[in-house]
């Protein structure tokens, strides 16, 4: 589909992101802060799917060869790492040429080629320059390099024999790719007619405008899109530091125009007029192959305006297109995406066909329909499917104005321009995704008090089906000369749920006169959305948001948003309007997948591995974990073969020395990092990241985190708001009960003490009273009588029949308060059971001598004794609150009754005071540590405090 363009500032760029492009989290970003999980290729991910062949035909050849393309500035001689996949039979067959996406290597595109192979394709996959083993700089898809090195790759395919050639140095050839990729794609068609045909996914048309993008009708760029400028940085830094560690494998003149740019959050006009250059959108007047563009709906990165700007290009030079909008993007893959693989071959044997002749036709026969789009299903109806329209042609799309509620509101952006907004929240745990991203929007996250305002419609009479940019008009008295906003469109249902069905932001920077207004029109994230009867719409005005640079500066505006325009198509349903995408789109996509993998670099959220069936063995029982294995870089095993398991009922703590390995094994059981090895069950079903079951658990690792401007009651209703779960069975007041923070609740958290916000870290983690609660370390802070409070809510709360883990050094609380220990030491587990068993035994027996006794005289009479098995001296030592020290203690082992212990120890001359079957904790804890340690433990380190 294509909308009118409003006029956007060349300039505009992620030419920052450009210059460096991969993972990593602005100081602004609440994201974690553990090494995120390696992406797993897109080749592996296909071989997931059931639908998909196990192996390509070994009938398919591969060879490989560096192929020498033109010098890096300064004369260095560069050479491109090429494989090359022939199919069986003498051909000649027509080519495909495939690179990856930023940050990968031909290794990406092993699937991909073995496949097209098999189906009779001859496929020259190549690491791009600057990637894998290809040499020189990363120019950013520069026409003088990136490009230019694809045209001497289809010479390469020329020289071919099995290669079908149009003419003397011309193959039949497709160019195929996703993001980075896909715009090397577009940009060598349009520079090498022997192209024939191209395939584009989520890629950009202009760098400027995708980084820097503009919303409102103005001149300008936007605000900085810092978050994906910091990933692109990243990806570089991954190719190896070269002999430039902070710019690793970039061009070091681009690498300094984007550092520049981040210092300022401002582009130069030499970074814009780069970023012009090295994109799309200033060559497409000479591309005249057939494309076919696949837009992601879930693309924070690239959105629909950049296919919009491209298809909008190509139609006014009369070159025939086709455009896919499909549940997918650089955010979330759709689910559609494992689905099957036959859509690409279609394609390519439309435009590819042997028996085609190119000079004849315009090419115009789409084997696609020219626009296809996806439409999500309402929410509240998530688990339906969504459903595939279609339209004979590339529609401009219609408006219908709906009124909007026109009351000025006043809305602040705060000092430094945090905390920022947040409209993505990784992991669902939503099992149809299991192999790739997505992400969950929550309205209190977004709708920061004082730093946003809501303009609604009113609930409307009958369902709307969206396809397009909503726009809207935009009223800003600001107290800069500059104002810089986000715009989000929600969904809200009748029961008052808000929901951010894209996720995504239209941001605008406007310049103004200080207290006088300005009015703009403002184009909303393009996208579907399906917006049932009796449902409002409610437009989001934000000052900040964590994927942009927000100015620093306080700032204070009023806004006033009216005029909502709802934008429509004529569609036609496909299948008759129900299931899922159509099968000759999907399966492009498909194939394409192994180069949106690529092209997706570090994932905005946690990745999740495949779901696997439940256990019923172990349905009933709450956590069990068993041979976990994790390894850091550096070598060093924190984890090593680790094994135990918590039931119904019980208070379970978790000991061990600073280093045992505590920590890092409860961030296994929550799905927070991936084990080596091993495997966690929480009520029957298997532990990854953003697991289903891991709703079912409360967790307090590492400390508790909160926004610091809310109070802890909204703290509390905007983490149990991202759980997507009814209030009602949250029991706010019970958990407030449980932190005690009595009128301070009302208080913004960053006024709080660290007890206090422990203790409301300890409500958060209980909040819809989870049958497991993990609590690490969830003393810290806490005085003595909150400890001593602590304990019974503890043993209540496992008493009705839920399971409590606790990590400690607190060794008397954990005596007093866990019903079973588990003790470890130096990664591994070293001894388990209940605590009355550890500390009480039927043949030791606790002897406590008076003040300045000699215990080691009494000792060696003792162990002479027949019967007598172990004598164990326990030095003097203070007890807390007593006047005088506690005299020396002999533990006694022996095969003999107690009477007859205490009878043979009074017989020595000794001086005894006391008599006890019971040891305490400390002693069993100390002992089995010295005992796996082989040595004598540090007191001064794990002697309970």
């Amino acid at each position: 589909m294509i909308r009118p363009r409003a006029p956007l500032a060349t300039a505009a760029a992620m030419a920052l992101g450009a210059a460096l492009l991969l993972p990593g989290a602005t100081a602004a970003q609440p994201l974690p802060t553990q090494p995120l999980p390696a992406q797993p290729r897109v080749d592996q991910v296909l071989e997931q799917s059931d639908d998909q062949p196990a192996t390509a035909p070994t009938e398919v050849t591969t060879s490989e060869a560096m192929v020498r393309v033109g010098p890096e500035p300064d004369g260095q001689p560069v050479r491109i790492d090429t494989t090359t996949y022939v199919p069986a039979g003498e051909g000649p067959h027509p080519a495909v040429l495939a690179t990856h996406g930023f940050g990968g290597s031909k290794a990406d595109l092993d699937g991909l080629g073995r496949r097209l192979a098999a189906q009779g394709y001859v496929v020259l996959a190549y690491s791009a320059r600057g990637f894998g083993a290809s040499g020189g700089r990363i120019h950013l898809a520069d026409p003088d390099f990136e490009v230019a090195d694809a045209r001497v790759l289809l010479d390469e395919l020329a020289k071919r024999d099995d290669v079908l050639r149009d003419g003397r140095g011309d193959p039949r050839v497709a160019a195929v790719g996703a993001s980075y990729s896909g715009a090397l794609a577009l940009m060598t068609a349009a520079t090498d007619d022997r192209v024939d045909t191209v395939v584009a996914a989520i890629t950009w048309n202009d760098l400027a405008e995708a980084f820097f993008p503009q919303a409102a009708r103005s001149r300008g760029p936007g605000p900085f899109k810092q978050l994906w400028a910091s990933r692109f940085f990243l990806g570089s830094a991954a190719q190896g530091a070269a002999t430039d560690p902070v710019c690793g494998r970039f061009d070091r003149e681009i690498c300094e125009l984007f550092l520049d740019a981040s210092r300022t959050g401002e582009a130069s006009d030499e970074l814009l007029g780069m970023l012009a250059a090295h994109s799309p959108a200033p060559l497409l007047g000479d591309l005249r192959a057939p494309t076919y563009l696949v837009q992601g709906l879930a693309d924070s990165l690239f959105g629909t305006d950049q296919s919009d700007a491209t298809a909008a290009a190509l139609t006014e030079r009369g070159t025939p297109v086709a455009v896919r909008w499909t549940e997918g993007g650089h955010d979330a893959f759709a689910t559609s995406v494992l689905d099957e693989a036959a859509g690409l071959e279609r394609w390519l044997d439309h435009y590819l066909d042997p028996a085609r002749d190119p000079r004849s036709g315009d090419g115009s026969d789409l084997p696609v329909p020219p626009f296809s789009y996806s439409v999500p299903p309402a929410p509240g109806r998530e688990r339906d499917e969504p459903q595939d329209f279609t339209t004979p042609d590339l529609p401009l799309p219609t408006y219908d104005e709906v009124p909007l509620d026109p009351e000025p509101r006043p809305v602040l952006n705060p000092p430094g321009g945090v905390p920022a907004s947040l409209t993505t929240v990784p992991g669902t745990g939503d099992a149809l995704v299991d192999a790739v991203t997505d992400a969950v929007s929550t309205y209190p996250l977004a709708a920061l008090p004082g730093q946003s305002v809501a303009f609604d419609t009113e609930p409307l009479e009958s369902e709307r089906v969206l396809v397009g940019a909503p726009r809207v008009s935009l009223s800003v008295t600001s107290s800069a000369p500059t104002s810089t906003l986000f715009l989000s469109l929600w969904q809200v249902t009748p029961d008052d749920t808000a929901v951010l069905t894209r996720q995504l932001v239209a941001p605008v920077r406007i310049a103004t006169t200080p207290g006088e207004a300005r009015t703009v029109d403002v184009d909303l994230a393009g996208g579907t959305w399906r917006v049932p009867a009796g449902s409002r719409l409610r437009v989001l005005v934000t000052t900040t948001d964590q994927t942009y640079a927000s100015p620093r500066a306080a700032r204070a505006d009023v806004v006033t948003v009216d005029r909502l325009r709802l934008p429509s198509v004529a569609g036609t349903p496909v299948d008759g309007g129900t299931g899922g995408p159509d099968a000759e789109v999907v399966g492009l996509l498909v194939a394409l997948g192994v180069l949106l993998a690529a092209s997706v670099l570090v994932p905005l959220v946690r990745r999740r591995g495949r779901a696997t069936a439940p256990d019923p063995e172990l349905a009933d029982v709450p956590l069990v974990v068993e041979g976990l294995v994790k390894t850091y870089a550096d070598g060093h095993r924190a984890v090593d073969d680790v094994s135990w398991t918590a039931g119904r009922g019980q208070v379970v703590g978790l000991l061990g020395p600073n280093g045992a390995g505590k920590t890092t094994t409860l961030r296994m059981a929550m799905g927070l990092i991936r084990p080596d090895s091993g495997r966690v069950h929480v009520l029957g079903e298997q532990v990854h990241p953003g697991s289903p079951v891991l709703a079912r658990v409360g967790a307090l690792v590492e400390g508790p985190g909160f926004l610091p401007h809310l109070t802890g009651r909204q703290n509390l209703h905007a983490y149990w708001a991202a759980t997507g779960r009814p209030e009602e069975e949250a029991r706010f007041e019970e958990v407030l009960e449980v932190a005690a923070l009595g009128g301070a609740v009302e208080r913004p958290v960053r006024t709080y003490s660290q007890g206090m916000r422990q203790r409301l870290g300890i409500a958060q983690a209980m909040l819809g009273f989870p049958e497991v609660l993990v609590l690490d370390e969830p003393t810290n802070g806490l005085d003595p009588p909150q400890i001593a409070g602590l304990r019974p809510i503890l043993q209540r709360y496992a008493a009705a029949g839920r399971t409590v883990i606790v990590s400690s050094h607190l060794l008397a609380e954990v005596e007093m308060t866990c019903s079973h220990v588990v003790v470890m030491h130096a990664g591994r587990v070293v001894v388990t059971g209940t605590v009355a068993e550890l500390v009480d035994s039927a043949g030791t027996t606790l002897l406590t001598l008076g003040p300045g006794s000699d215990p080691d005289t009494v000792a060696d009479v003792v162990r002479r004794q027949p019967g007598v098995s172990e004598v164990e001296v326990l030095p003097e030592e203070e007890a807390e609150g007593a006047t005088e020290p506690v005299g020396p203690r002999l533990v006694v082992t022996a095969e003999l009754p107690r009477a007859e212990v205490v009878r043979l120890v009074a017989g020595s001359g000794a001086d005894l005071v006391a008599v006890s079957s019971r040891r305490q904790l400390e002693e069993v804890f100390l002992g089995v540590i010295a005992e796996a340690s082989g040595t004598d433990p540090d007191l001064r380190q794990v002697r309970a405090r």
